[in-house]
């Protein structure tokens, strides 16, 4: 009797000690190379809100803003080997992982605004891409937005011949890569923690970028000219740990999944109005010359750029550009 006293507290205490295992906080760590009053560090910082509310504090989210953690090349590895859980790299930065798919997005002029945008990235087409990452132990959670691109230097911008020259910062992209060589300019890859010293030193004559990154980092107050060219679209796949995530209770990756979507959709809500107030300070501040394109300026720029997507079908897939192309309406 006193053995099958024993026996039954022995279950008893080993059932009580298993339940920790998924009762017990989870850290979720969450590193970006942005500044946090840009539209990705904003809705970082409402992930984090909602996946603690949701969980009941169960899951702890900590965000590193800033390169605090990793710079550019290095996060996409730290999230495969696990020493963070969550990044929303642009999505250029996939080209290296041998998933090039999303240097879609880097293609010049691909999309005319936020409608176009949301047909692919809300579409079977987004879907279909993020669903690639799961071979690389990736797992993509939604598409967030930054905003579509205006060109930098300290030389005005207006025709393609003015980037003769120039050296450009990009990131590291084939498509942007392509980009630059077609406009005449030297692109010159460079993590973007690095960005502001390299333009006020000289190191390189200009960049693109949204306005929100652009006055975040206060590349403003050495550039003297900018061109609102709105020429390309920069984004960020969330994505996390692929065995983390499946690991996760089920209960606890359905309040996330809920804390996903409503940050996902508080991200892109403000994007465009945070891109607009940057802009507007800029303007306010006066250290640079902002350039509205003529129709006349746009179309040149568009003969020069929008031959980019061939160069780059072989690497990206003619059939996703095509259908991308067919999505937006925007067959060439």
């Amino acid at each position: 009797m006193n053995a099958l006293i024993r026996t039954s507290l022995a279950a008893i205490v080993a059932a009580a000690l298993a339940v920790p295992a998924f009762a017990q906080d989870i850290t979720i760590k969450f590193s970006h190379v942005v500044a946090p009053d840009t539209p990705k560090g904003k809705a970082a910082e409402k992930f984090k809100e909602l996946a603690e509310q949701y969980t009941g504090g169960k899951v702890k989210v900590e965000v590193y803003p800033n390169s605090q953690l990793y710079k550019d090349k290095e996060e996409l590895e730290a999230l495969q080997l696990g020493s963070v859980q969550m990044l929303a790299p642009s999505l250029a930065k996939f080209g290296p992982l041998g998933v090039s798919d999303f240097e879609a997005f880097d293609l010049p002029y691909i999309f005319d605004g936020y409608d176009q945008l949301r047909k692919v990235t809300d579409g079977e087409v987004g879907k279909a891409m993020l669903a690639k990452l799961e071979g690389k132990g990736i797992k993509g959670l939604a598409f967030w937005d930054n905003g579509f691109k205006i060109m930098s230097a300290n030389s005005p911008l207006h025709t393609p011949d003015d980037f003769l020259g120039l050296k450009m910062r990009i990131q590291s992209s084939k498509v942007l890569e392509a980009e630059m060589n077609a406009l005449g300019a030297v692109p010159q890859v460079m993590a973007f923690s690095e960005v502001y010293q390299a333009l006020q030193t000289g190191v390189v004559d200009g960049t693109e970028n949204p306005p929100s990154n652009m006055f975040t980092q206060k590349m403003h107050e050495v550039q003297k000219h900018a061109t609102l060219s709105n020429h390309g679209y920069l984004g960020y796949a969330l994505i996390v740990n692929k065995a983390f995530w499946d690991g996760l209770p089920e209960d606890v990756r359905a309040q996330l999944d809920k804390a996903v979507a409503e940050s996902t959709a508080y991200g892109n809500g403000i994007a465009k109005e945070e891109n607009e107030k940057a802009l507007q300070a800029m303007k306010d501040a006066g250290k640079t010359e902002f350039h509205e394109m003529t129709p006349e300026e746009k179309d040149a720029w568009k003969k020069v750029l929008i031959p980019v997507r061939e160069e780059m079908a072989s690497r990206i897939g003619a059939d996703l550009i095509k259908s991308i192309e067919a999505a937006t309406g925007q067959q060439q």
